[in-house]
């Protein structure tokens, strides 16, 4: 299984100079749109890089069969262009959000608010064709008093990394559309390196990174953060 790991694009959050001012479930910037875009064509028509095939410098596209995103805004956006790019129907994946889950934390007294997300009738009027669990109801998909603790962060990474790992000896190439710390808690999680202290794998936005699953429970890894499909002006 070819497994294809990408970052949401830049966020109003990302663009801010200063945490302070941060919204807990942000959208793209106009940025961060023109790199989903560049990334989708990317995906549906750029080189690969994949050490494992016969042609390492393979164009025409990644070949995704199915397609994740996390339910977080930003995610949802990115995934929108790669949608009409490679005509696949996103699949929403609660798990692959964002380390914290939807909050906001202004360093009041009481700690960190906990706020619900999108609903399910929200997201389906912005993304009609995505495909949505049952867990995302029309009380949001994040209902948390506060912030999800580095604990329980880290066992979800790991339960999608397990969940990966039993998919390894399929032919299906996956992408996933996720976030940022996510993305660095996910790859210590397929590489054992779980807790990580010491490391970390840094994912610019819109960034790629491409591994290989083997059912024998062998990893290759093709790249890490990835992102000469974008011009240096749109690199954030």
């Amino acid at each position: 299984m070819e497994l294809t790991i990408i970052r949401h694009a830049q966020s109003t959050n990302n663009a801010l100079p200063s945490p302070k001012n941060r919204v807990c479930d942000p959208q793209l910037t106009e940025l961060g749109h023109r790199q989903a875009e560049i990334l989708a064509q990317h995906l549906a028509t750029g080189q690969r890089l994949a050490p494992w095939q016969a042609d390492p410098f393979e164009q025409g596209g990644y070949s995704i069969t199915r397609l994740y995103c996390s339910p977080m805004c930003r995610s949802l956006q990115t995934t929108q262009p790669i949608e009409r790019a490679l005509g696949l129907t996103p699949e929403v994946w609660v798990d692959i959000h964002e380390r914290g889950g939807i909050y906001l934390d202004r360093g009041e007294a009481g700690g960190a608010v906990g706020y619900p997300g999108k609903t399910r009738a929200e997201i389906l009027s912005e993304f009609p064709s995505y495909t949505l669990p049952e867990g995302i109801t029309e009380q949001g998909w994040w209902r948390h008093q506060g912030r999800e603790d580095r604990q329980t962060f880290y066992g979800r990474a790991i339960q999608v990394a397990l969940m990966l790992r039993r998919w390894a000896a399929s032919d299906e190439r996956i992408a996933l559309v996720t976030h940022g710390d996510f993305v660095d808690a996910l790859l210590k999680a397929l590489f054992n390196q779980l807790p990580g202290a010491g490391i970390a794998y840094r994912h610019l936005n819109a960034a790629i990174t491409s591994i290989c699953l083997q059912g024998d429970g062998k990893l290759t890894v093709a790249y890490l953060n990835r992102v000469d499909h974008l011009p240096p002006g749109l690199i954030s």
